[in-house]
This record gives C-alpha cells, structure tokens and sequence, in this order.
C-alpha cells in the first residue's frame, strides 16, 4: 500500500509539529518552583477554567469577525454604482 503523505508532505507535518511543541515548552519561564511542582495527575484536566475561557472568548472573537466581513464587508468596501447595482471587482 501507498503512505498517504509523501516524503515531503511528511516533513512539512514534522517541520510543524516540532514548532508547535518547542513554542509550548518555550513560553514557560524556567524557575525552581518549576522544577520542585510535582506531576499532574491522570484525574487532572488538561483544559483549565481560565483556558476554556480564554479559547472560547478568542473564539467568539474571531466568528464575530468574520461574519461581520462576511456579511457586512462587501457595503464598507465597494458600496453600490449610480445605478444601484453592485459595484464589480475590477483588477487596476
């Protein structure tokens, strides 16, 4: 059977996900306390309160602006010719 991500498709996943992970451990400030904190446990969450919130206000957020532009961008941008038709996208 074929991979169902070639070489190179593979190395961009890679490429990626290292980035991601090397952010994540590079965000947090290095100090002792860090050290001397004792695992989490299996019952822990990994999505904290203030997470949960953060991701669903950032979230909110971003759909507000979105269909904002959606639904409301082409009026801001273009507006309407004499005749009342919308105005065409033309290239300069």
């Amino acid at each position: 059977q074929d991979s169902p991500l070639k070489a190179v498709q593979m190395l961009w996943v890679n490429l990626i996900m290292d980035t991601l992970a090397s952010l994540a451990l590079a965000t947090e400030p290095p100090t002792e306390a860090l050290l001397l904190r004792r695992p989490y446990g299996r019952d822990h969450p990994l999505v904290s309160g203030t997470m949960l919130r953060n991701i669903l206000g950032h979230a909110t957020y971003q759909l507000l602006v979105i269909f904002t532009l959606l639904f409301a961008g082409q009026s801001w941008g273009q507006g309407d010719t004499e005749e009342g038709q919308p105005r065409s996208w033309e290239p300069m």
